[in-house]
């Protein structure tokens, strides 16, 4: 064994050090890609890795760079633009994600695009 193949698998055993670990939280991740329309509390998505919320929490974020809610956010976030780009309207994209009113909608969108739905769908007409 080669000195870098070493030091490689000495890096791969101190970030990953546990298998499992790494199959409960990929496992917590896929439930938010299915289950992302739905109001996920992080106990919920924690519960289903099978950690406590902020142990899940930390280690989510050691494996994908940012935070459960970040990632939930990048998710509704980049589905709503592909709804509102295949001609869905506001409301309709709005309640086919699971938000419950159209201004928390809208506050959402704004926030994380930094322009509202209905700026971007307009663009799309045009």
């Amino acid at each position: 064994m080669t000195f870098y193949h070493q030091q490689v698998l000495k890096i791969n055993a101190s970030l990953y050090p546990k298998d499992h670990l790494t199959e409960q939280v990929i496992r917590s991740k896929r439930f938010m890609d299915l289950h992302f329309p739905d109001s996920l509390s992080m106990d919920q998505i924690a519960r289903e890795a099978s950690f406590s919320k902020f142990h899940f929490m930390r280690l989510f974020k050691k494996y994908y760079g940012r935070t459960p809610h970040q990632y939930l956010t990048g998710i509704r976030a980049t589905k709503a633009k592909e709804l509102l780009k295949t001609g869905l309207s506001v409301s309709e994209t709005c309640y086919a994600l699971g938000f419950g009113s159209l201004s928390s909608f809208t506050g959402f969108f704004k926030k994380a695009t930094g322009t509202t739905p209905y700026t971007l769908r307009q663009k799309k007409q045009h």
